[in-house]
């Protein structure tokens, strides 16, 4: 079965209003990725941002895996070295002149905006075959009502990272709830600890990623529009569960990609972080080489009332863009390459596909042992299926503005929710598309 959510479909009058908006319904196809002729191969080019750094398995070594098992279609993979909005309008740009290639590495948060915009296909008769390859919740970040634009690669589930030996020394336990939590960080605070950290940076997707592992959806669409509730029951229980542990002064308060939050983590004072899966390539890069090293763990997010299920907090996957054309092998090609676990975890992707692939040598060293691919595999299975994002998602950055502002202490947490709902409405009517409000 395919996974399929609960979100509303995408209705006629939205597509006509997106269509009408951006004028890119019919795109030229001439020149984008044909074959050399009747009798040659199928020629795919594939666009992608993968670091392939010191160590990763290069792209280019696993499609030339693929090119040597399938002459008859042959990828050529290409990387993109800007930032992933030049990336993106790139790809508008490209689509425009006739001579975009074929699959295209997007971030999630991108997706139902290029949808809308007409720079994707919607494959999902081919995508259908694959679908029960990969997560349903990254699965779901491809869809836009009944529309599917390619597969994912990457996830970024929610988990909660924490000190071993200092729980252990504070006579905590990891938490397996929201109130678990709240107890561990009280008892936490009272030993000049911390046991979590409120991020006023990362607003945008940590708190939306929270709402759905509470069970909220965001975004959803009738016959008269869009829809946006980020105001919901999961919503307000996040927002009560910081709001308190931040007037009780038990939650380290400071910007993620801050000098506070990495010098909290070496001082030992940050003891517990609730952040995306895909830190833990890096989060304890520095403490490498001291008493610290090995000391840290993850595990699944606490359960935020849904039962165990986290969020999305960011990801990416591989679309089909508007003008392929031979999207059937190009879909092949893109279930084969985002199953390619080991590989793909050496470019430092929390994977979207099922299976575990190997736990490198460096996190066994600062994770002290821990098989923690495997757990984060687990936590990538947990993804509400049914929160996905909404055209223009991406730009809702006010959030993080309300939230520097609640650091400040002249904003509350539930404000960040209303500025979510706020912006989002305003975003979807500045892109012409409708909203029921």
């Amino acid at each position: 079965m395919t996974p399929r959510t609960r979100f509303a479909r995408f209705t006629a009058v939205t597509a006509v209003a997106a269509i009408s908006a951006f004028g890119l319904a019919a795109c030229s196809t001439e020149g984008s990725n044909t074959s050399a002729g009747s009798d040659g191969p199928v020629k795919i080019e594939y666009l992608h941002r993968l670091p392939d750094g010191e160590g990763m398995t290069p792209v280019n070594e696993i499609v030339d895996r693929w090119n040597e098992k399938n002459p008859d279609i042959q990828v050529k993979a290409t990387k993109f070295d800007g930032a992933a909005t030049d990336m993106i309008l790139k790809l508008e740009t490209d689509v425009k002149a006739g001579n975009v290639s074929c699959l295209a590495q997007v971030g999630y948060s991108e997706v139902p905006q290029m949808f809308v915009k007409g720079l994707v296909e919607d494959v999902a008769e081919e995508a259908d075959k694959y679908a029960d390859d990969f997560s349903a919740g990254a699965y779901a970040m491809m869809t836009v009502g009944d529309a599917v634009v390619g597969l994912p690669q990457d996830t970024g589930p929610l988990v909660y990272y924490y000190n071993e030996t200092a729980f252990t020394e504070l006579g905590l336990t990891v938490p397996t709830t929201l109130d678990e939590l709240g107890a561990q960080a009280a008892t936490a605070a009272g030993a000049g600890k911390f046991a979590a950290a409120f991020t006023p940076d990362e607003a945008l997707s940590w708190l939306s990623a929270q709402s759905a592992a509470a069970g909220d959806v965001w975004f959803g669409s009738t016959d008269e529009g869009w829809t946006v509730d980020s105001e919901g029951p999961g919503s307000q229980k996040v927002a009560a569960f910081w709001q308190g542990l931040i007037d009780n002064d038990q939650t380290l308060v400071t910007e993620r990609w801050g000098e506070g939050f990495t010098q909290a983590l070496n001082d030992g004072s940050l003891i517990g972080h609730v952040g995306a899966a895909w830190e833990a390539g890096f989060l304890l890069d520095s403490l490498d080489g001291t008493p610290a090293e090995g000391q840290w763990r993850v595990a699944q997010l606490p359960d935020f009332g849904a039962g165990e299920v986290t969020g999305p907090d960011g990801g990416s996957g591989v679309a089909v863009m508007k003008g392929c054309e031979h999207p059937e092998e190009a879909m092949e090609f893109n279930a084969w390459f985002n199953t390619q676990t080991d590989d793909l975890a050496s470019q430092g992707l929390v994977i979207a596909a099922n299976g575990t692939p190997e736990t490198s040598e460096k996190m066994l060293r600062q994770f002290g042992g821990q098989d923690v691919l495997a757990e984060l595999a687990t936590a990538s299975a947990n993804l509400n299926p049914e929160f996905v994002y909404a055209p223009g998602f991406a730009s809702l950055t006010k959030m993080n503005e309300t939230a520097s502002n609640v650091a400040g202490g002249s904003a509350t947490v539930a404000d960040i929710f209303t500025t979510a709902k706020t912006t989002a409405l305003e975003t979807l009517e500045d892109l012409g598309l409708p909203t029921a409000k």
